[in-house]
């Protein structure tokens, strides 16, 4: 039986440019891992990414959603981003950070043109920044709405 998910994982490797702008937010954010992740109730599926810090991610493979901030921002549909883990009192002690055992994290929704939630566009990394991650927010968003708009096109 086929996940019903793959088509969304090689929709997002049709997106021109993708890899592009991954290698850009990368180099933005001097963050070593960037993935965009298809974002349910039950699931967190890494569709393309970057992975420079060998988080040990490829492609169609899962984190348990509950383990991921994804899963709030799909919640809330409100990005996060965290500077340094370790110095920020709402998030040292989260189960997330903990876990991965990363300092720094930035993640924006991508919300389709009907409204509904596809996923995210975030990135990690075991550092923490010295140059706050909200500059770098206007390119997120900006990727996360042509990602949309290329995932829109696609369907």
């Amino acid at each position: 039986m086929t996940d019903p998910y793959s088509a969304d994982v090689a929709a997002v490797q049709r997106v021109p440019e993708i890899e592009a702008m991954l290698a850009e937010l990368c180099r933005a954010t001097g963050m070593g891992f960037v993935a965009v992740a298809r974002v349910t109730s039950d699931r967190w599926i890494a569709c393309q990414l970057i992975d420079r810090i060998e988080f040990g991610l490829k492609p169609g493979e899962e984190l348990q959603v509950q383990t991921t901030i994804c899963d709030e921002i799909r919640d809330s549909g409100r990005g996060v981003f965290i500077d340094h883990v370790g110095a920020n009192p709402a998030w040292r002690t989260h189960h997330t950070p903990v876990l991965y055992g990363f300092e720094s994290y930035v993640s924006i929704p991508i919300i389709l043109k009907d409204g509904s939630f596809f996923g995210t566009l975030c990135a990690i990394d075991p550092a923490p920044r010295e140059t706050s991650l909200a500059l770098t927010i206007p390119l997120f968003e900006r990727f996360a709405a042509t990602i949309a708009a290329e995932l829109d096109r696609l369907a």
